[in-house]
């Protein structure tokens, strides 16, 4: 006969069981900055989403950008803090807290399984 002690602990011991669900850690406050940054100010170009294509052909998605081999945190905040580096239609600056967000969020975006679209 079961004492009621182990009818207690059954169900306990039922949900210790359960696998648990995966759960991608939350955006720091820098990247959800950055996010907010990049679609107000990068949209209009580039699709700033995980997916999406961008609206001016030659303004790569961003995914596209930081799933390119060699993308870091440095490498990417190194070619936006970079002015010169721009293309012509993208000729403004931005200020360190803003490169900051947006290389955060950006890197939210890189994906081990990434396939580039075709062109």
């Amino acid at each position: 006969m079961l004492k009621p002690a182990s009818l207690f602990c059954f169900p306990l011991l039922l949900a210790a069981c359960q696998p648990l669900p995966s759960v991608e850690p939350a955006p720091s406050a820098t990247a959800v900055e950055g996010g907010a940054f990049a679609e107000a100010s990068c949209a209009e170009c580039h699709a700033v989403g995980r997916y999406g294509i961008s609206r001016i052909s030659n303004a790569p998605p961003f995914p596209v950008i930081v799933n390119q081999e060699g993308v870091t945190a440095e490498t990417l905040s190194y070619w936006l803090e970079g002015a010169h580096n721009y293309p012509r239609e993208m000729d403004f600056y931005l200020r360190e807290r803003e490169v900051d967000g947006l290389v955060a969020y950006m890197l939210t975006l890189q994906d081990p399984n990434f396939r580039r679209p075709p062109d």
